[in-house]
């Protein structure tokens, strides 16, 4: 019997989307259709889904950064702009964050919240896929993706690109869903994902299906062990991660040196 919540890689034709088997070349379209989906109630979700626990994730999230004034930071997959808000306080008017999305949508969303909120001196923003980032080596003191590298096709090669642009002795933190640490805590956890969250989709956004998709992709996703593999294996030294709220989210962090 297949074990839905085990990851199964890609191979070269077919990688997975959800559940489901897909071509690879289509993955990347499928994806952006769900956040030109959510993308306008992608804040309001968040908060109604973690009942507000995912600021305090990326509170953390900021908190091992290691930031300082002056740090060039991107803030990969940043839809919304949460860290990228974050960063621009502490990198202050020396520093630079760039705000890097995939989607168009999510990055629209992202920059007039930002400006409404008066941060637009030190942020800029660039439409790029994390696979094939379009920065010079050695570029960043500090990368973050949060929340987005489930959804990237080619996990593998986005890590390598993340390493290529990131400075000698800066870091990257990846924070994202991962595997509960608690068999009682997973079953909770699989009854709300596949139960209720589709659910709230439908009621706030309109749109049970991308959160289908989003508790699914959750389940495809590296473990917590399989994913500091994955970083080591991309070039990544000293790799650790902390778990979170009982593993349902863990930071995972690497250096280049």
């Amino acid at each position: 019997m297949t074990d839905l919540n085990a990851p199964q890689q890609p191979t070269n034709d077919n990688t997975h989307f959800g559940f489901k088997t897909v071509r690879t070349e289509e993955k990347a379209s499928m994806v952006a259709n769900v956040f030109h989906s959510v993308a306008a109630k992608y804040d309001v979700m968040n908060d109604v889904m973690s009942l507000g626990i995912h600021r305090l994730w990326k509170r953390f999230t900021i908190d091992c950064s290691g930031v300082r004034p002056g740090h060039k930071v991107l803030d990969l997959a940043g839809g919304t702009g949460d860290l990228t808000a974050m960063f621009s306080r502490r990198v202050g008017p020396t520093g630079q964050v760039i705000l890097a999305d995939i989607n168009e949508s999510m990055l629209n969303v992202g920059k007039d919240k930002l400006r409404d909120m008066g941060l637009v001196q030190n942020i800029q923003y660039v439409q790029a896929n994390a696979e094939a980032l379009p920065f010079a080596d050695n570029s960043f003191d500090i990368i973050t993706i949060a929340f987005g590298l489930r959804n990237v096709t080619d996990k593998d090669a986005a890590l390598r690109s993340m390493f290529r642009v990131l400075k000698p002795g800066g870091r990257l933190l990846v924070l994202e869903f991962s595997k509960p640490t608690q068999e009682w805590l997973s079953k909770v956890y699989d009854t709300y994902s596949f139960r209720l969250l589709p659910t709230m989709g439908k009621l706030i956004a309109n749109d049970s299906e991308s959160y289908q998709y989003l508790a699914e992709s959750i389940r495809m996703h590296p473990d917590q062990e399989t994913l500091k593999q994955m970083m080591q294996t991309a070039g990544f030294a000293e790799v650790g991660y902390h778990n979170l709220t009982g593993g349902i989210v863990a930071l995972h962090r690497g250096y280049k040196f």
